[in-house]
């Protein structure tokens, strides 16, 4: 669980990071928010797939220690 909040808070961080980085880049308004959205995208992309990655180790544990059990 403490991995998953590592893991997310770097997520964020280098998405306000890129956000930034874009935003001072001499472009274009219209290209400039094009960038921003696209960067957003990956980035909900990115935590989709971590979040996912999170619930299937959790769904595994919970798995294994449901044969444990029933061995016992």
């Amino acid at each position: 669980m403490n991995s998953g909040k590592v893991v997310l808070g770097m997520l964020v961080g280098v998405a306000i990071g890129t956000t930034l980085g874009i935003l001072f880049a001499p472009a274009k308004g219209t290209e400039t928010r094009k960038k921003i959205s696209r960067k957003g995208e990956d980035a909900i992309d990115e935590i989709n797939d971590k979040f996912e990655e999170l619930l299937n180790s959790i769904t595994e544990k919970i798995d294994s220690v449901k044969k444990e059990i029933i061995k016992h």
